[in-house]
């Protein structure tokens, strides 16, 4: 079986900017959606919910490729095979 590969700290902090800009970004699409756009007052069309959907699945697999990450031994085979 595949050996865990442990994410470094760079990986993590990363990953942690990416949710903290996601969290921001999307907060500030909804308050623009909902006070600019009037959602307050009338029933306006929820675009953001395509933008949220989009890049959370993104941030889903960033997720998955950070923390769910296996050495691949096929790897250093084809490296090895690339110098000669």
């Amino acid at each position: 079986m595949p050996e865990k590969l442990i994410p470094s700290g760079k990986q993590k902090s990363l990953f942690m900017i990416h949710v903290v800009v996601f969290l921001l970004a999307n907060a500030a699409l909804w308050a623009y959606w909902y006070y600019i756009q009037g959602a307050n007052k009338t029933w306006v069309y929820p675009w953001g919910i395509w933008i949220t959907a989009a890049w959370g699945l993104s941030l889903i697999g960033h997720w998955a490729a950070t923390f769910t990450n296996y050495s691949d031994a096929g790897n250093e085979d084809y490296l090895r095979q690339l110098k000669n």
